[in-house]
């Protein structure tokens, strides 16, 4: 097998980092709906800071993952504020099921 050298702006740089930030998320989401804010504190405090994600690199990931059906999205009142708004993210019941299934036979 050899090793195949990913440069700066590859698209296989751009495809690992994309997947690595959905898996982030969707690992995220099986503790039970968030909005951004909350899914990318998570994932910074999860890395113990080593991953700050920005909302430049968060909201197309949060789109890009609504558009294939893993999660579902839905505005709701920011508790106590009910004048501001936010939207909860969470993984579909088909997608729940399947990184259950995948974390059982050892595939996460």
């Amino acid at each position: 097998m050899s090793a195949v050298a990913i440069t700066h702006d590859s698209p296989d740089r751009i495809q690992l980092l994309q997947g690595t930030l959905d898996m982030l998320i969707l690992r995220t989401l099986l503790f039970g709906p968030a909005h951004g804010r909350q899914i990318a504190k998570h994932i910074q405090r999860t890395t113990e800071d080593l991953l700050q994600i920005e909302h430049g690199s968060l909201y197309p990931a949060l789109h890009r993952l609504e558009r294939r059906g893993w999660i579902a999205a839905k505005w709701e009142s920011a508790g106590k504020d009910l004048n501001r708004e936010f939207k909860y993210y969470r993984l579909t019941a088909a997608e729940r099921s399947n990184w259950w299934r995948k974390s059982r036979n050892g595939k996460y």
